[in-house]
């Protein structure tokens, strides 16, 4: 096990002969000589002289090497009771077939297919027959609605389109088909449609004219071989959630990913060949993209695929029962899935019927791993639970804590310290560097190491605007933090949740961290309302955990009380409103800025990336009510 500082120095003081080592461990059929062509400063290129395929790194390699039979896929349904094991030969097969389905339909190197399915191995397979011949996949999160995916078939001009009849959420079925239908009557243009046929879900290919089926089209297909595609062209466009207007597309590039993803796995991971690794996430975010289907298969681990929820499917224990059927040795989740499982089952009765002694280690990102949630996990699962930060823009982490290379003292609020290739710090608003503790906006130097956006679709511009015209020389996360003397980070949140309150900024971040400490809280959100007098005030807004009873007035004294203790009467916090539930994402991020034109009585649209509109509306209702 190698020591962090020396790995992370090497990468910066050495950064070709870095790259070019971690390289190594990809297959390529022509291997790089160069790392970085850096001739056209703010915009960098990773591999520039090299060729590869990524669908051979994930799949042809390790049947090459004798490893056919081991278990690449292991998809679990709790919506249907089924799971399927899928081995490495059984997931090729399928993978060149449908690629075979695409070549057929006139899809070749470089066009563009969107994908828009649920939980199911299909997706996989559908991303990984794109790799395989050279297009360019952009998966759509199944459910979005049909103006949205109208959007991304705009911008991304694809050729075909590949769906499901529907999608299953507790309770209630989604059907796709009339969302595609409308997607494409909005849209522009006409992509061929391949629909997998549900039994859960109704409607079918035949419901409509020319629309093709999954299962008639691979049966008859002939299996592709691997098209090599430079090192810089295109793997997938992923467009960030919450847009307006025209989309944003992240463009993933085909080397930098594969490096970056592999090297991650063993080194931030500590995930090997024959690991059994599960990402709790969709394949229609970057979690999902990069630790679903890529980065677990490009080092011959089993990776789970879940279609379910952690609480309601068909309880609290839904999780663990995961971890003991399949003897999971790391979980990769989001701390709202955590946080929903302890307001169920706050003592983890539902734990003590699994056996989960497979596990390692629980990693959470994708947004602020509250200290009490952190302690909560450790406490009863007994691991290490391994906070890490890091963007859709970025494509894997940022700040880690890394595993495979030399494990640092877990700090409670801070995701630890940066990974190898990135050169994190914190600016103030005129662009100079602050010291140890000092708030301000976190940046990376440039250039970004392998596998970060490598742009975004058609839009060198809106790059240029939205990440590196802000500070020259850096590219502007959104978000603020400090790092301490120790070097660790702690990310706050994005910079639009730093207020102005009478002249003081504060983090709403640092609030929420106090309030989710109170022992009735199961989560919170911290919001700057508008404010006649300060300016800007936080504001409140808990979900007490199951069982709990307390006085809104007793719980709002102590949580200003604490709140003045541990951060000062500067915050002048005393707005406390117990909600039951908070409105998020499909993701799990909570909707702040929805919440805060809600409560300042601002119009607002409601977000298409929302899990629940109910949880919204009844908010808005109890708000301004």
């Amino acid at each position: 096990m190698g020591s962090y500082r020396d790995e992370f120095d090497r990468s910066v003081d050495d950064r070709e002969d870095f790259w070019l080592d971690a390289a190594q461990a990809v297959d390529w059929v022509t291997p790089p000589t160069t790392a970085l062509d850096d001739s056209n400063p703010p915009i960098y290129r990773w591999f520039p002289d090299a060729e590869l395929n990524t669908s051979v790194n994930a799949l042809d390699r390790h049947i090459v090497a004798g490893h056919g039979a081991r278990t690449a896929l292991i998809w679990d349904s709790a919506m249907t009771g089924q799971q399927r094991h899928i081995t490495y030969a059984e997931l090729l097969d399928e993978v060149a077939r449908f690629a075979g389905v695409l070549l057929a339909q006139g899809v070749t190197k470089g066009d563009r297919v969107v994908i828009y399915l649920p939980m199911i191995p299909e997706a996989a397979v559908a991303m990984l027959a794109c790799a395989r011949i050279g297009a360019v996949h952009s998966v759509v999160f199944g459910g979005f609605a049909a103006k949205e995916l109208a959007a991304r078939i705009d911008d991304a001009e694809p050729v075909a389109i590949v769906t499901a009849s529907g999608g299953l959420e507790p309770g209630r079925t989604v059907d796709y088909l009339p969302i595609v239908a409308a997607a494409i009557d909005l849209a522009a243009s006409s992509p061929t449609v391949v629909v997998k046929d549900r039994p859960e879900v109704s409607g079918s290919a035949a419901d409509v004219d020319g629309w093709l089926d999954w299962d008639t089209e691979i049966a008859k297909a002939t299996p592709a071989e691997p098209v090599p595609v430079a090192a810089t062209d295109p793997l997938y466009i992923l467009y960030t959630s919450g847009t307006t207007g025209r989309p944003k597309g992240v463009v993933r590039d085909n080397g930098g990913h594969a490096v970056a993803l592999t090297w991650s796995m063993a080194n931030i991971y500590d995930i090997h060949p024959g690991d059994t690794w599960w990402t709790a996430s969709d394949v229609g975010w970057v979690v999902g993209h990069s630790y679903i289907v890529y980065a677990p298969l490009f080092v011959g681990a089993t990776s789970v695929m879940y279609e379910g929820k952690p609480v309601g499917t068909p309880d609290a224990g839904a999780f663990w029962r995961v971890i003991a059927d399949h003897g999971v040795n790391a979980l990769f989740t989001a701390p709202t899935a955590i946080r929903a499982i302890r307001k169920v089952d706050p003592e983890a009765v539902e734990l003590s019927k699994y056996d989960t002694s497979s596990l390692r280690t629980l990693f959470a990102a994708g947004e602020r791993l509250d200290p009490d949630t952190f302690e909560w996990a450790g406490r009863v699962l007994g691991v290490p639970v391994v906070d890490h930060w890091w963007q859709t823009e970025t494509g894997w982490a940022i700040v880690a804590n890394l595993r495979g290379l030399e494990p640092m003292p877990i700090k409670a609020g801070s995701p630890t310290v940066p990974v190898p290739g990135y050169r994190v710090g914190v600016l103030d608003a005129a662009g100079n560097r602050v010291g140890p503790d000092q708030e301000g906006t976190i940046v990376i130097d440039l250039p970004l190491p392998p596998g970060t956006l490598a742009g975004l679709w058609r839009d060198e511009k809106r790059f240029r605007t939205s990440y590196l015209d802000a500070f020259p020389g850096y590219y502007l996360t959104g978000d603020s933090g400090y790092i301490d003397a120790d070097g660790y980070v702690v990310v706050l949140g994005r910079s639009d949740d730093v207020i102005n309150v009478a002249g003081h900024r504060l983090s709403t971040g640092s609030i929420e961290a106090v309030v989710a400490t109170h022992p009735a809280v199961a989560e919170c959100a911290v919001i700057g309302i508008h404010d006649e007098l300060k300016g800007q005030r936080p504001s409140g807004y808990v979900v007490l955990k199951a069982g709990v009873e307390i006085e809104p007035d007793t719980l709002r004294s102590e949580l200003v009380a604490k709140v003045r203790d541990e951060i000062g009467a500067v915050a002048t916090f005393r707005d406390v409103t117990v909600v039951a539930a908070l409105p998020k994402t499909r993701s799990g991020k909570i909707l702040r800025k929805t919440m805060r034109q809600i409560a300042d009585n601002e119009d607002y649209a409601v977000p298409s990336t929302i899990e629940d509109a109910a949880v919204l509306d009844a908010l808005a209702e109890q708000l301004r009510g």
